[in-house]
C-alpha cells in the first residue's frame, strides 16, 4: 500500500478503527468497521472547503467561517447482510469533556437563512453534506461531507449510534482530528 505513510488499527467495542495518513497529502483517514458496515472519514483542509464554497458563489467571509468548522469527507457503506439506519442528530462529539452535535443539513439551512447567499449556493452545500437520516439495504452506500463544529486541528471522539437489522449499535471513533489550517 504505497499510498499510506502509516496505518494504525484500533479495537473499539466490537468494531475496529483504522487510521491512515496519505503519503502525498499528509491528510488522515479514519475507518470504522462493524459487521460489514463501514464509515470512512477523510480530513478536509479548510482551504479545500473555502474553494468549494467560493466556487459556488458564497461570499469569501461566509466561506471562511464555514470552512473552519471541521469538515470531513465521509462515506458510509453497508456491505453486510442487514439493513442499516442512522440519524446524525443522535451522534455526539466529545472534546476535552465538552459534548456537542454535528452540524447537519438542517443546522446549515437555518444558519444560512438570514444571510444573503444565492439559493443555488445553499442548495450546493446542502447536497454536498451527508444526509441527516438514511436507510441502507445491504450493498448500499453514500458519501458526503460531515461537519463537527470545531476549530482546525482540534482532536475529538465521535460517538456513533445506528441501527443494524433493527438493533441498536453504539460505538466510539476515538482520536479524530480536524484538519489543520495548513499542512506543514
Amino acid at each position: 500500500m504505497s499510498f499510506l505513510l502509516s496505518l494504525l488499527f484500533l479495537k473499539v467495542g466490537m468494531a475496529s478503527v483504522t487510521v491512515e495518513v496519505g503519503e502525498k497529502t499528509g491528510l488522515r483517514t479514519w475507518q470504522w468497521n462493524h459487521d460489514g458496515v463501514s464509515l470512512r472519514l477523510v480530513q478536509r483542509l479548510p482551504d479545500q472547503t473555502r474553494a468549494y464554497l467560493q466556487g459556488r458563489s458564497f461570499p469569501a467571509a461566509v466561506a471562511d467561517g464555514i470552512a473552519t468548522s471541521c469538515f470531513f469527507g465521509s462515506m458510509f457503506r453497508n456491505d453486510g447482510k442487514l439493513p442499516l439506519d442512522f440519524d446524525l442528530t443522535a451522534w455526539k462529539v466529545t472534546q476535552k469533556g465538552n459534548e456537542s452535535r454535528l452540524f447537519v443539513r438542517e443546522y446549515w439551512k437555518d444558519k444560512l437563512k438570514s444571510l444573503e447567499i444565492p439559493k443555488a449556493a445553499r442548495i450546493a452545500l446542502n447536497w454536498s453534506l451527508m444526509p441527516t437520516r438514511q436507510h441502507f439495504e445491504p450493498g448500499d452506500y453514500n458519501w458526503g461531507m460531515t461537519v463537527y463544529g470545531l476549530p482546525p486541528g482540534t482532536k475529538f471522539d465521535l460517538h456513533l449510534k445506528l441501527r443494524l437489522g433493527g438493533k441498536p449499535v453504539e460505538d466510539i471513533m476515538p482520536g479524530l482530528q480536524c484538519a489543520p489550517e495548513k499542512l506543514n
